[in-house]
């Protein structure tokens, strides 16, 4: 799945080693190049980093914008600080891959990342993570949205490492928009869930959806909040499935309301698989683990 990304990617690093393709309309570099060619890039980093990516797209492009991260050797550290900025009124797709291409490598994945949305941007991005049970991974991306723009950001893990921390911080400001869709299947491992939605400005507004699969031993926490600072409106759906009696799932919703102008909701809930959904499938010819895969499957489509 992870190669199959890369093929026509305009970042792609295995291990420490990265290449770029270049596209029309859209400055791509090294984050360390980057940071030696723009002197204000220092508000966003962390010191002097060494591994990520900057990307600048500044013309519209008809394509999505590919970035893929894999771990290939034994006890790879991976510290990685990523940079991307979409310019006024570009509506712009990006399609984002990290994991580990077999198991046993046990490698460390840390990435922290600031996405920029100027006025009237549209991003589009699809974040998939597909790890291998030895792995560790440190997600920390911030996501700010100026006047008018809209995020629609999907983070997906389809194969757990053994601990993930993952952190999600985004800011609206003046009528603009966030649809937030995360989601994991956790096997075996733990997973450690921060989520902030801070609608800092009139007329911001947002949605966060969760689903979480536990089983075989895991352990889910997730902290989501929903942060009204002008009046606003935005929704919080938060939902958890254990398929066994050997995994905890945790799940902590929050809203704070600063603004009596604003409406904010949630809605939360972990559940089992029934008995009766799997007698009804099993009748139509799918064996138990067949009709738990399609259950999982159901649960996490949003």
């Amino acid at each position: 799945m992870i190669m199959k990304s890369a093929k026509n990617a305009n970042y792609i690093q295995i291990d420490h080693s990265a290449n770029i393709l270049k596209s029309k309309g859209v400055e791509l570099m090294r984050i360390s190049e980057a940071l030696n060619k723009y002197e204000w890039l220092k508000k966003y980093l962390y010191g002097k980093p060494k591994e990520g990516y900057f990307i600048f797209v500044k013309k519209q492009i008809k394509y999505p914008l590919i970035t893929c991260v894999t771990i290939n050797s034994k006890k790879i550290k991976q510290e990685m600080q990523n940079i991307v900025i979409i310019d006024k009124n570009l509506k712009i797709s990006i399609n984002g891959t990290c994991g580990s291409l077999k198991k046993g490598l046990d490698g460390v994945h840390y990435a922290r990342g600031k996405i920029i949305l100027k006025e009237g941007a549209h991003l589009k991005y699809n974040h998939l993570h597909s790890w291998n049970d030895g792995d560790e991974v440190n997600s920390d991306y911030e996501f700010y949205l100026e006047k008018n723009s809209r995020l629609d950001y999907n983070y997906n893990t389809v194969s757990s490492p053994k601990n993930l921390s993952l952190i999600t911080k985004v800011v609206c400001l003046k009528k603009s928009a966030a649809n937030l869709k995360i989601s994991g299947i956790c096997k075996n491992s733990k997973m450690k869930i921060k989520d902030d939605l801070i609608l800092k400005e009139n007329n911001s507004s947002g949605i966060l959806k969760l689903r979480f699969v536990g089983k075989e031993n895991s352990k889910i926490l997730s902290h989501s909040s929903i942060t009204a600072e002008a009046e606003s409106k935005g929704h919080l759906d938060c939902q958890g499935l254990l398929i066994d009696k050997t995994s905890k799932i945790s799940l902590i919703p929050e809203l704070v309301c600063k603004d009596n102008r604003s409406q904010i909701t949630h809605e939360a809930s972990i559940g089992k698989i029934s008995e009766e959904e799997l007698h009804y499938l099993r009748t139509r010819g799918l064996n138990e683990q067949e009709a738990i895969d399609l259950i999982v499957n159901g649960f996490l489509e949003m």
